[in-house]
């Protein structure tokens, strides 16, 4: 079994700047920068026979290169317990329209996908224990967090296995995107 998940990856500049949100809270388990992206699909753990299958629906998609922009905060929550705190991505149709594309593919090659809204952003921190008013005082504080605009011009395809110390990716194959006009 591997475990996979497709996902764009952030340029250097903005993972240092995401990196330097880090603190302040409580249980917070700060994601490693070299860990940070945007995920655009997670296909979770698939029989190893199955990778040639992903890997060749994944070089069909066919979308332009685009800028995106990191703008906002969020927690997830489990219940009402902030278990997730993230930067999240400026609206972006190109964004939406290239998680379409993944999604599409993955689905004709047999992959099942989670079923919920595509709300596009970056794990910071998970959240064991964190209180409340902290967690409420970290997102009021970042609330206006914008990065200058990046260029994304493909994603990547990435393993992941869980360890004592969190987990570990590592790029499998790359897929670049059309030129812009």
């Amino acid at each position: 079994m591997i475990r996979l998940f497709a996902a764009i990856e952030l340029p250097d500049r903005v993972r240092a700047y995401l990196s330097g949100m880090a603190g302040g809270v409580p249980g917070a388990r700060w994601t490693a920068p070299e860990n940070m992206h945007l995920t655009l699909a997670f296909i979770g753990n698939v029989e190893d026979s199955l990778f040639a299958d992903i890997d060749a629906a994944l070089a069909q998609v066919r979308a332009r290169g685009f800028d995106l922009a990191v703008e906002g905060v969020g927690a997830f929550r489990r219940g009402r317990v902030p278990a997730m705190l993230w930067p999240g991505m400026a609206r972006n149709d190109a964004l939406n329209h290239l998680h379409g594309r993944v999604s599409a593919v993955l689905e004709q090659a047999g992959v099942a996908l989670e079923r919920r809204k595509f709300t596009p952003h970056v794990t910071l921190a998970r959240l064991k224990g964190s209180p409340r008013a902290r967690v409420e005082a970290f997102l009021a504080d970042h609330s206006l967090v914008r990065t200058e605009p990046f260029a994304v011009e493909g994603f990547t395809l990435f393993s992941s296995f869980l360890g004592h110390a969190g987990a570990i990716y590592r790029a499998e194959a790359a897929y670049p995107l059309q030129p812009r006009p």
